[in-house]
């Protein structure tokens, strides 16, 4: 696919993932929205998610990563960031060779909810990554939970809040009652800049999200659920 694009630059996401992701966590402990100093999470994946990883470690009570479980079906929750990163330096080059299809839901999986690991959705006060993996594993019963993730339809929302959600935070912003993937929103940033995106630099997103006024977007969906 990006061989094909000769003249259109080309984004993953990382970009949002090393800026935006990072900064939605540091906000939302500073600006007192939450005290994520006090919670116990479940970070489903975090090498996709590494921005968002690295700050839930640096603020968050204790953090369970769920990497080997969620991604590769290893029942081992990891509990530091430290040994997480060495997990994955060992075994990310093994990985990335498997089909796509093993470690990620694709296709009709993104639509099946499969529970699993459910002891540690329910330990956890902040279930944050991936919603995708989230949404393919997470228990019927979710009761005074808050879902820290993006990539969110009005249909999610809805099933969210039947399963007790208390509250959802997307790190990207909702447009017409949806947040976008990282990529798209990469995508529109690098537009709006008008520069090829290999010449962007950490600085130069968060200048773009401050004039844009790009913060977490809140979303209460039980708040009397405790």
């Amino acid at each position: 696919l990006m061989s094909g694009a000769k003249k259109t630059p080309y984004v993953d996401g990382s970009g949002l993932k090393n800026t935006l992701e990072r900064e939605a966590v540091t906000w939302l402990q500073e600006s007192g929205t939450l005290d994520i100093s006090a919670m116990s999470v479940l970070m489903v994946c975090s090498v996709d998610r590494f921005g968002m990883a690295e700050a839930l470690a640096k603020h968050a009570k204790s953090v369970v990563y769920g990497d080997l479980m969620f991604s590769l079906g290893i029942p081992i929750a990891l509990h530091t960031w430290a040994t997480t990163q060495r997990l994955a330096h060992l075994l990310l080059p093994i990985a990335v060779r498997l089909p796509f299809q093993w470690i990620y839901p694709t296709g009709e999986k993104q639509e099946q909810n499969t529970p699993k690991y459910t002891k540690y959705f329910q330990a956890a006060e902040l279930i944050a990554g991936d919603f995708h993996y989230i949404k393919r594993y997470m228990p019927s019963d979710l009761r005074g939970k808050i879902i820290l993730t993006n990539t969110i339809t009005e249909e999610d929302t809805v099933e969210l809040k039947a399963r007790g959600v208390r509250q959802l935070i997307t790190t990207t912003p909702v447009f017409d009652g949806r947040s976008f993937g990282t990529n798209v929103m990469e995508a529109v940033l690098v537009t709006l800049l008008g520069r090829r995106p290999e010449t962007l630099t950490p600085e130069d997103y968060m200048s773009k999200f401050k004039e844009l006024h790009w913060k977490p977007a809140v979303r209460e969906l039980n708040p009397a659920v405790v």
